[in-house]
């Protein structure tokens, strides 16, 4: 290997204070893009995220601490005496980094590089309870079939990229969500590049501050998401209370500490995923509870005997749509956790089974928003005979408990081109016995790959919510009684006409339609079967 170029010195932090320049979210990408492009050979898109993802979290740790430790040695001394307390006690810092983790020792790693920052993370964790999780973390020196995924040449010259002065992740130096929106565009990046299957892992941003805004949690409130893939729903909701009751420090957004931050759950079966959401959360300095496991099948947050959930001021979440799951899981919950007393949902299709699962965890005030397939709002109403999930739309109606649900505009997710809804449920409505339809179909702009709601149009789903009054064409107010005469059908283009276009039916919901009539015409046929088999009848 060719000896190594010195790496850029590490400029002393300056004071803190609104004079130093701030990382804004342009310079951030192509930063990071620049970073991505050093590993496009070896990886897809997909893995960017693994390996840089980790690295922009290890700098912003160690810059934070370098700022930490300059402050300290303002008020203690001088910065020799503010290393020895540090390393006295770790707890005069937010996040203790031991010397041989630190970004200027990592920048000049020229041997060995692989090895070293796996172990730097691995160093981190037993220096800090709370980061426990990085022990897991990706491994930069991992081999598939006798080679390395990435070799040190490569590894080198990403960490030069991240090591260019200009680019500071300290305390004055971003905003704690520009680091959140490093995230979302390499996930998003990630979603560009896996299609499908990314549906179940990014949740458009807009999509999660419009149900944030929506929800408003309340100082003290408990945030819970069962299917929390990078935690960005979560997150949204933290930024949501800085928003409306932060106080500005320094240029930064800050509680005061009268009022009490939202505690925050969450639940992922993904354990790459997982560790995405806890650094998330800790980038945001967010105290989170955010277990690994699948939470419809093993739910996580019982209460002290095991047998009962623990219940939350607010549930959101953007569980994968029409997900398939064994019946077994419906059928043997009774016992346990009773989630799914209104009936299981057809095999096609779990949204109606999410709903249930999330209910199961809401407090007897809570409120909660879901992004589905538009289809669960709609699906069997207006046909004749029984339909399972028109079956559980009416429990819900009948409950007084759907509170509003919007129609968010076509391809706007990773996962599928056919548009989404937000349903909001409520077990203490503010407007007892009416719904909230809100057509959102036409609040978009184009992009590429995909369409994006721009800030002006969340603004307005938003005020239109909290207004709760009709807008021709945007927004109707629907009783329980009109649902009702309806057939429980909840699809906001029932009750809002925006446009003259016919409407056309997605393939992903007629794929599901298809299923759900497969799966009903086979229960009727074992009906028939049994009928027969008493009359005597043999097939």
């Amino acid at each position: 290997m060719p000896p190594r170029p010195a790496p850029p010195a590490q400029p002393v932090p300056p004071p803190p204070g609104p004079s130093r320049r701030k990382l804004d979210v342009s310079a951030l990408e192509s930063w990071l893009w620049e970073a991505a492009c050093v590993i496009r050979g070896p990886l897809d898109a997909p893995k960017f995220k693994d390996y840089i993802l980790p690295l922009i979290f290890l700098k912003r740790l160690s810059d934070v601490f370098d700022d930490e430790l300059a402050h300290l040695a303002h008020d203690l001394g001088g910065p020799v005496n503010a290393a020895k307390l540090v390393e006295a006690d770790h707890k005069l810092v937010r996040v203790f980094v031991p010397e041989e983790a630190r970004w200027g020792k990592v920048g000049k790693r020229t041997t060995k590089v692989g090895e070293g920052l796996t172990d730097a993370f691995r160093a981190i964790a037993r220096a800090n309870e709370k980061l426990a999780f990085l022990k897991d973390i990706q491994d930069y020196n991992a081999t598939t079939s006798g080679q390395r995924i990435i070799d040190d040449d490569r590894l080198i010259r990403l960490i030069d990229v991240l090591n260019n002065p200009s680019y500071r992740l300290g305390l004055d130096d971003v905003e704690p969500d520009i680091l959140g929106r490093a995230y979302e565009y390499l996930l998003r990046k990630f979603a560009e590049g896996q299609g499908q299957s990314a549906g179940e892992f990014y949740t458009p941003r807009e999509v999660g501050i419009t149900m944030a805004r929506i929800l408003d949690p309340k100082p003290g409130e408990a945030v819970y998401d069962p299917c929390c893939g990078s935690g960005g729903l979560l997150v949204k909701c933290h930024l949501r209370l800085l928003e409306t009751r932060g106080e500005e420090r320094n240029g930064r957004l800050k509680l005061p500490n009268a009022v009490a931050p939202v505690k925050v759950f969450g639940q992922e079966i993904n354990p790459g995923t997982f560790t995405l959401a806890k650094m998330n959360a800790a980038l945001h300095d967010i105290d989170a509870e955010i277990e690994l496991g699948d939470s419809m099948r093993h739910p996580s947050f019982t209460d002290k005997t095991g047998k009962r959930l623990r219940t939350f001021d607010v549930v959101t979440a953007n569980p994968m749509w029409n997900q398939k799951f064994d019946p077994a899981v419906y059928e043997n919950d009774a016992e346990k956790y009773a989630r799914f007393d209104w009936g299981a949902p057809p095999g096609a299709s779990a949204d109606w089974g999410w709903i249930q699962h999330m209910l199961a965890y809401l407090g007897p005030k809570g409120r909660m928003a879901v992004v589905l397939d538009s289809g669960a709002v709609s699906r069997g109403s207006g046909n004749q005979g029984s339909n399972k999930e028109r079956d559980l739309r009416k429990r819900a109606v009948d409950a007084d408990l759907v509170e509003a649900v919007l129609l968010l505009p076509d391809n706007l997710f990773y996962n599928t081109t056919a548009p989404g809804v937000v349903m909001v449920l409520n077990r203490a409505k503010r407007h007892p016995r009416e719904v909230l339809l809100i057509n959102g179909a036409e609040l978009f702009a184009k992009g590429r790959p995909k369409n994006y709601l721009p800030e002006e149009h969340v603004d307005r789903i938003a005020t239109a919510y909290r207004d709760w009054k009709p807008i021709e064409e945007f927004v109707a107010v629907a009783t329980t009684a009109e649902v009702v005469k309806n057939d429980y059908n909840l699809s906001p283009t029932r009750y809002v006409a925006a446009g003259a276009g016919e409407e056309v039916l997605p393939l992903e919901e007629a794929v599901v339609l298809l299923r759900e009539a497969e799966e009903e015409r086979a229960e009727a046929d074992r009906a028939l079967n049994d009928v027969l088999a008493k009359l005597g009848f043999k097939g």
